[in-house]
């Protein structure tokens, strides 16, 4: 089985900043852009707070369990549906986890599509 990673870092404000004008400026001269598949965090504590143990707990079910909806997961984990819901939304915004469409429009399935979350920290 090949194992799939997630890359979770830190990198400061004028860091992502500068990586966005460099990708600017390499579109405007029609250069290739590298592209960097991860997800970064300002700072450890913005890692902390986007990360807690419910969403952490959330990935983990998704990936062991494959709920079929949203509602599934959130009887699975024995919580709220509308909490659930945004913590689910949470981390779909930044990354962590895939939203697909069912079949019955009315169910939307998560999934998560890695094994490792890998962290980096800069120093």
């Amino acid at each position: 089985m090949k194992i799939r990673k997630v890359k979770v870092g830190i990198k400061s404000v004028n860091s992502l900043l500068n990586e966005f004008v460099e990708t600017c400026e390499s579109l405007q001269e029609s250069k290739q852009v590298k592209q960097d598949n991860g997800v970064y965090f300002t700072s450890i504590d913005a890692f902390r707070k986007a990360i807690t143990p419910k969403r952490f707990e959330l990935l983990q079910i998704i990936k062991k369990q494959n709920p079929a909806s949203i509602r599934h997961l959130s009887t699975l984990i024995n919580r709220d549906i509308k909490n659930v819901s945004d913590d689910v939304k949470f981390l779909e915004q930044v990354g962590l986890i895939d939203l697909k469409d069912s079949n019955d429009q009315k169910k939307i399935i998560p999934l998560v599509n890695y094994d490792k979350i890998m962290f980096e920290i800069a120093v």
